[in-house]
């Protein structure tokens, strides 16, 4: 699902709020937590999971076409761990 498959579903499922407005909604929210995991906060949201930033070392890469050896830098990326519920949820035989 895509951002704006995700907008057009929860404007049908709540048709007392103009899509345009879940389109505002849902991009608060995903601003919101870009801009927390940018300071280096942790969001979580209960039953779906947790949003962290993990640190990777910097480390010598290889260039793929040519075998060189590259410097890659120490970079922040996002992390994901899913929670109790959602996991229970994938994981149903119904």
């Amino acid at each position: 699902m895509i951002k704006s498959e995700l907008i057009q579903r929860l404007a049908e499922d709540n048709p007392h709020l103009f899509q345009r407005d879940v389109e505002r909604i849902v991009s608060t929210v995903f601003d919101e937590i870009t801009n927390a995991l940018a300071r280096g906060d942790r969001v979580e949201l209960r039953g779906f999971g947790a949003f962290s930033v993990k640190k990777r070392d910097a480390r010598t890469g290889r260039n793929p076409r040519t075998g060189e050896a590259v410097p890659v830098p120490e970079k922040s990326v996002p992390f994901f761990k899913a929670g109790k519920e959602l996991r229970e949820r994938m994981n149903t035989s119904d």
